[in-house]
């Protein structure tokens, strides 16, 4: 009987659930290795490995069956996501980014035989696509103004939820978490701010106007619950979500993602207000002997001397605050920023904001199961940096944190407890 390949679900899931896998008509307690491989929309590899032993009946499965250590794999223990999460770049310094939310990643899996080098005898291979959209979703590029975005809408009748989603210092409009968050409920703005179309080239002077044009939009749609709208932003996205939400109205609930309390990395202009970016000390970056810069403390302490001038007056905001934070986090002190604004809203009669502090998980909480980017190109920096985290408690974390980021959006935005979409 020649060994099979089994996924539930069967041929396609949605990227941020879990697939169960099986491989069956294996020989009892066999040896096996199984590879997975994803090749993104440049063409770059990405692939893990892990050493396994079917069982007695010939059958291997990975809810069940734990990964041998010791053996070169990528992973060890019972990690029945483990080859998604573990997945590495074949070329150093490539992060995994989904580009076209549209088409799905395609995984190919691949059983061989023994535990030696790879490749050895093939027994079995296998097909999966992992998708980022479930039926009926609708994908909207918005032109409005001078707006530049997309709008993923549920497929059930409306008004949903709305959340604004902006990324960090790589600009585009990566789209892939707000299309994500539309499967679960939610009316997301997937926002570009520079470097995408007509927008800045770089990242030298930001008007929050345009933030505040594509709030209104939100606010103004009809298939957006009001009477406010969510703010969700990661790195940079992350500071320009807390002075969106200290300086617009309509926003009721913010979480930033391993983001900062100052402005960092550009000035930033509201009507007469200008705050200038926090101070940067180049002198205290970190390069290894591959060429790899730590820069976790290049920012200057923005509780000091003139640098205060680049904290975030985040005590004029009236919503709700949620600060996910990776310790260990290496592209700037997010724990550090956290507690900061935690000090400033409570020493001003505000709420105290959510802070759920992750050890072990580094700068990029991506949506669950993403491969952990350990060093990758910053373009501020010109170099490869280090992110920081260790991949099994990145992953724990960013499968716990995507569930608090929709449990706290749903509590804020509509009363509701979080529920799962299915493709």
């Amino acid at each position: 009987m020649a060994a099979t390949c089994f996924f539930s679900p069967a041929q396609r899931s949605l990227f941020d659930e879990p697939l169960a896998i099986a491989v069956q008509g294996l020989c009892p307690q066999q040896e096996v290795t199984l590879r997975l491989s994803l090749q993104d929309e440049g063409g770059e590899l990405f692939q893990s490995c892990a050493r396994y032993q079917a069982g007695s009946s010939g059958e291997l499965d990975l809810t069940r069956s734990p990964a041998l250590p010791g053996l070169g794999g990528s992973f060890s223990g019972l990690e029945p996501m483990g080859l998604f999460w573990s997945l590495q770049p074949q070329k150093p310094f490539r992060r995994l980014v989904k580009r076209d939310v549209e088409s799905p990643f395609c995984l190919e899996l691949e059983v061989f035989e023994g535990h030696g080098p790879l490749p050895s005898r093939l027994l079995a291979r296998g097909a999966h696509e992992r998708g980022f959209l479930r039926d009926g979703v609708r994908r909207i590029p918005v032109r409005e103004g001078r707006i530049r975005a997309t709008l993923f809408l549920p497929p059930e009748d409306g008004p949903f939820p709305g959340i604004i989603d902006i990324y960090g210092t790589g600009g585009g409009l990566p789209e892939y978490r707000a299309s994500l968050l539309a499967n679960h409920g939610f009316a997301t703005l997937a926002l570009a701010y520079y470097g995408y179309e007509d927008l800045p080239k770089d990242m030298k002077e930001f008007h929050l106007e345009y933030f505040e044009e594509a709030v209104n939009y939100m606010l103004q749609h009809s298939q957006v619950k009001g009477p406010g709208i969510g703010l969700l932003g990661i790195s940079k996205g992350g500071d320009l979500c807390i002075s969106m939400a200290s300086f617009l109205k309509g926003i009721t609930a913010t979480v930033t993602i391993n983001g900062s309390v100052a402005n960092v990395g550009a000035v930033l202009r509201y009507k007469d207000i200008t705050i200038p970016p926090l101070g940067i000390n180049w002198k205290r970056i970190k390069i290894d002997k591959s060429g790899i810069a730590d820069i976790v403390d290049v920012l200057n302490n923005p509780l000091e001397g003139p640098d205060r001038q680049s904290f975030i007056p985040l005590e004029k905001a009236e919503g709700h605050f949620l600060f996910i934070v990776g310790k260990d986090d290496h592209n700037w002190k997010s724990e550090f920023f956290a507690t900061e604004a935690s000090n400033r809203l409570q020493a001003h009669g505000k709420e105290k904001p959510v802070i759920v502090c992750y050890p072990g998980a580094g700068h990029y909480i991506e949506p669950p199961f993403s491969p952990m980017c350990s060093a990758s190109m910053h373009l501020l920096v010109g170099n490869p940096v280090i992110w920081g985290g260790e991949p099994k408690a990145h992953s724990v974390a960013q499968v716990d944190a995507w569930q608090k980021i929709q449990a706290f959006f749903h509590k804020h935005l509509s009363g509701k407890q979080c529920v799962t979409g299915k493709l």
